[in-house]
């Protein structure tokens, strides 16, 4: 397994893990879909930012991405990340995900980051019980904040100080 920064060239091969999410399930409140340009983009805002998007593959596939940006907007937020990490069904419970938290995490750090928020679907407990195992601890649920397949949803919200 290769663990390494996210290139424009591996657009499509993320988009194609990030889409049946979006389409299929509650793990994530966007409906969207992304093209390979949109991924391209964030790609491209998370490098200028100085912000990490990394992947990893196994024989040239992508088995699954996890990047960061900045929790909310202004300056009192700049040391405090929000990340998001996706895998193909294939590379979970193989440690894959533990691999690429460890190393965006270890960026983040380097980068100046105290702490990181994972904002996990109400929905998705395999998501919460995955950061609980990495030390995020739960610090907030927003009731009804997300909307998908005709529903509200609870956003739970997990961080860890790094």
């Amino acid at each position: 397994m290769i663990l390494r920064a996210a290139r424009d060239a591996d657009a499509q091969a993320i988009a194609d893990i990030v889409n049946p999410v979006i389409r299929d399930t509650a793990i994530t409140f966007n409906s969207k879909e992304k093209t390979a340009r949109d991924v391209r983009t964030e790609i491209a805002e998370r490098r200028a930012q100085g912000h990490g998007y990394l992947l990893t593959e196994e024989d040239g596939r992508v088995l699954g991405f996890a990047s960061y940006k900045q929790f909310r907007g202004g300056p009192g937020y700049a040391r405090t990340g929000e990340h998001s990490i996706m895998l193909v069904e294939a590379a979970r419970g193989r440690g894959v995900g533990r691999a690429l938290m460890s190393a965006l995490e270890d960026h983040a750090r380097a980068g100046g980051m105290h702490s990181m928020i994972a904002g996990v679907s109400g929905e998705n407990p395999g998501g919460v019980g995955f950061h609980e195992r990495l030390g995020y601890k739960r610090v907030a649920v927003l009731p009804q904040v997300g909307w998908k397949f005709d529903r509200w949803m609870d956003l739970i919200l997990l961080q860890k100080c790094l």
